[in-house]
């Protein structure tokens, strides 16, 4: 039997801010096309691990690898050309661009000629442009929202705001999607939406993605494996019927009523 590598493996995080301790030895794996969610009250460390993923914290302890290449010490943007992409809690879109404007701006680690050409339009400039356009159009028939494309982004209700957001990480063709509670502040039916469109990435495009989000339904029907964090310590590790079922799970964040 072939042992698979990991696409991220993370080793004894320790993260702390003054008195503080975000994590405490913190560890896990993703494994390639896997959706690994992680789960736990607030304060439990979620976010503390998403902003080690991604460069924004560095960890006193511990370390990131991507593939088998070291993340901790790198800038936010050398890990996203790493292939690390975010679909942030609050939503970080220019209001007053397009649909189809924000989701260009997910393809600018993908462009590589200079201002000037930009500007004078150059044959380069316009075969990148050509073909990165060529690749926002599929997201936009991807997530359904072709009616939206020439729409400013402050003038669309807020379930689609949401599918925007999916759309500009998407736009980067990551290897690792981080999904930060993408349907907070959603009703039943847009709930429903990002959680098909969620299934659909994995499918169709086969992207790794790790889930952090508040909604215990969903990640119980949408994960394959659950971390869950209880003040930055990491007590349960394992598919969701098993994490459900983990005394200690119930105690710390899940209560009764999930069994």
């Amino acid at each position: 039997m072939v042992e698979l590598t990991p696409i991220l493996q993370a080793n004894e995080l320790a993260l702390s801010f003054g008195g503080t301790k975000a994590l405490r030895g913190v560890s896990f794996s993703v494994e390639e096309g896997e959706l690994f969610a992680v789960i736990g009250p607030n304060g439990a460390g979620k976010t503390s691990i998403f902003n080690c993923i991604s460069g924004v914290y560095r960890p006193q302890e511990g370390n990131v690898t991507m593939q088998g290449e070291e993340i901790v010490g790198k800038a936010p943007e050398d890990v996203a050309h790493m292939g690390i992409a975010r679909m942030f809690q609050n939503i970080e879109l220019f209001d007053n661009l397009t649909v189809l404007d924000n989701l260009m701006l997910g393809r600018g680690s993908h462009m590589d000629y200079s201002v000037l050409s930009a500007f004078l339009f150059t044959p380069k400039a316009r075969r990148q442009e050509v073909a990165n356009r060529a690749v926002v159009e599929d997201i936009i028939d991807f997530l359904d929202i072709e009616n939206y494309r020439a729409y400013p982004v402050g003038m669309l209700p807020y379930g689609v705001k949401k599918r925007v957001e999916l759309g500009r990480a998407l736009a980067m063709q990551p290897k690792l999607l981080l999904l930060d509670e993408p349907v907070a502040g959603m009703n039943v039916e847009e709930t429903e939406d990002m959680a098909r469109f969620i299934l659909d990435v994995r499918a169709e495009m086969g992207i790794s993605m790790i889930l952090v989000e508040h909604d215990m339904g969903l990640v119980m029907d949408l994960a394959d494996r659950v971390l869950v964090l209880d003040f930055g310590e990491q007590i349960a590790l394992g598919t969701p019927d098993v994490v459900q079922a983990d005394p200690n799970v119930i105690r710390a964040y899940l209560g009764e009523e999930m069994l």
